[in-house]
């Protein structure tokens, strides 16, 4: 019998620096209001801003 809740129904943010969707862990359980980046990577302002780009069409 499944443990927990399905990873579908965990709670999820955008990152403030990339804008891309991530999702709780068990690790930012005590903090999650105060989680606003993706990874480190992100929190540093190593990885490049995400940019739109156009459709093609």
């Amino acid at each position: 019998m499944p443990r927990g809740v399905a990873k579908a129904d965990l709670p999820q943010k955008i990152c403030a620096h990339c804008d891309r969707p991530f999702t709780w862990r068990r690790k930012w359980a005590r903090d999650w209001e105060l989680v606003k980046y993706c990874s480190d990577a992100c929190r540093r302002g190593k990885t490049p801003k995400r940019q739109d780009t156009p459709a093609a069409g």
